[in-house]
């Protein structure tokens, strides 16, 4: 057997070339789409300013039971009928939720778009959100938020979250909602959320072979009978950081391991820094050669895998660290976590770390943006976040030429060790006086 001794290095980026972006306004609509010459298959995306951000607080979870909802029949056809319909195009129809946005997309040969887009905006605007269906929906989803709910980590996720983001506002409340807040529903919420968000145009993102594809005719079919003028965006969200660390303690009784979540408030999608803040994070916890990975995995084996990184979306972001590690080395493990993250903000990345990271993300580029569906993904990107055209076919050499200067210089402004929000979900009674012990911050127990 031949042991490797030294790691591999990185191997070159292959070089990547994003299609042609093609943006017009058709029907009060807007149609953004790439050009995917000789592809058959086609994706069409309808894109709507409907994402969580949107719903009230104390409502949180409309969007994913609206977009359950969907596939419940239509004004025109029942579910089944619907199913049939959409089922003879050999496709189905895909919705998504972010902070953002609302997704409903198809995926179909390129002679076909035209049909599907029919269906899908069908389902959009025309859903038949019968009372009973609604409700079932709703407690169905209800259902599965109570068993996910009843594993480590949303309980970690959500007072990590409401400790960020404050818990009265709906940046400070889980995405999807929580078994309370969705059970909590009515037939009435989720039909006022339809009228109000989507029957707006939208945009629609189309990404096939563009000479194939009437994108006008697409585009009036998509936004018929649509109405309202552009809705206020919102700026991006100033979020104060702690002035101080903090220990929130989630209880767990009997449990033999703790679930682990820190963070602090981060920059939004579309600021400067973007680029050497990925970076940044690749190389601190984004990556299994990150340092993270390598000081709490492979040195100390405290757990089977750590993970750190920046995510943002249009108005705000946070930095995060999950992990998981046995009940009996919680405080050991967190100490030295804090302690990476502080190293890493006040000495910065070396070369070799960087051309790790740069390789892989650019790297990524032309691995992950190769199908119709995520090319399509790729340019909803531009339209959340105000990005130009060329963002992605810049993005690749944008990533290869940040230095090390840049990426340190990132890390030392938007990572905030001293103002982390430490979450620890597992057995109090065992791990309380460690993490006092560690003096990592004040412990304080979870309201929830």
């Amino acid at each position: 057997m031949t042991l490797i001794a030294d790691r591999p290095g990185p191997g070159a980026a292959r070089p990547y070339r994003f299609p042609q972006v093609v943006r017009r306004s058709v029907a009060g609509g807007q149609v953004v789409a790439a050009h995917l010459p000789g592809q058959n298959l086609a994706v069409a995306l309808l894109l709507l300013d409907a994402g969580a951000g949107r719903e009230p607080v104390g409502r949180e979870g409309l969007g994913g039971v609206l977009a359950k909802a969907l596939e419940e029949g239509t004004t025109q056809r029942d579910a089944t009928a619907y199913a049939l319909a959409i089922e003879a195009l050999g496709t189905e129809l895909v919705t998504g939720l972010d902070w953002d946005t609302f997704q409903a997309s198809v995926q179909v040969p390129v002679n076909r778009l035209g049909a599907a887009v029919e269906l899908l905006a069908e389902a959009v605007r025309t859903p038949r959100l019968d009372p009973d269906d609604v409700r079932r929906v709703r407690d169905d989803e209800a259902t599965a938020l109570r068993m996910d709910w009843a594993n480590p980590g949303p309980r970690a996720d959500a007072a990590l979250r409401a400790d960020l983001f404050g818990a009265d506002n709906r940046w400070g409340r889980p995405m999807y909602g929580d078994p309370e807040s969705v059970a909590g529903l009515d037939v009435e919420d989720v039909t006022v959320f339809h009228s109000e968000w989507f029957i707006r145009p939208g945009t629609l993102v189309v990404a096939g072979d563009l000479d194939r594809l009437d994108l006008d005719a697409l585009a009036t079919t998509a936004f018929a009978g649509t109405g309202g003028g552009p809705v206020d965006r919102g700026a991006p969200i100033e979020v104060p950081l702690r002035r101080s660390r903090r220990v929130i303690l989630v209880d767990r009784p009997n449990s033999v391991q703790s679930t682990l979540r820190l963070g602090h408030p981060a920059p939004h999608r579309a600021h400067p820094d973007h680029v050497p803040i990925a970076l940044a994070g690749t190389v601190l916890g984004g990556a299994f050669t990150s340092r993270l990975n390598h000081l709490i995995r492979e040195v100390r084996g405290y757990t089977y895998g750590i993970r750190g990184d920046f995510a943002s979306s249009r108005r705000f972001g946070r930095f995060a660290v999950s992990s998981g590690v046995q009940t009996a080395v919680t405080a050991l493990a967190l100490v030295d976590a804090v302690g990476e993250i502080a190293r890493t903000q006040a000495g910065g990345v070396t070369e070799e770390e960087l051309a790790v990271a740069r390789s892989w993300r650019a790297g990524q580029l032309s691995v992950e943006l190769q199908s119709p569906r995520a090319i399509a993904a790729a340019l909803t990107t531009l339209v959340v976040h105000d990005l130009p055209d060329d963002y992605h076919a810049r993005l690749r050499e944008a990533l290869l030429a940040t230095d090390v200067a840049e990426v340190s210089a990132a890390a030392a402004a938007h990572l905030f060790p001293e103002s982390l929000t430490l979450v620890i979900e597992g057995d109090a009674a065992v791990i309380r006086d460690e993490l006092v012990a560690a003096g990592l911050g004040e412990v304080i127990d979870a309201t929830r």
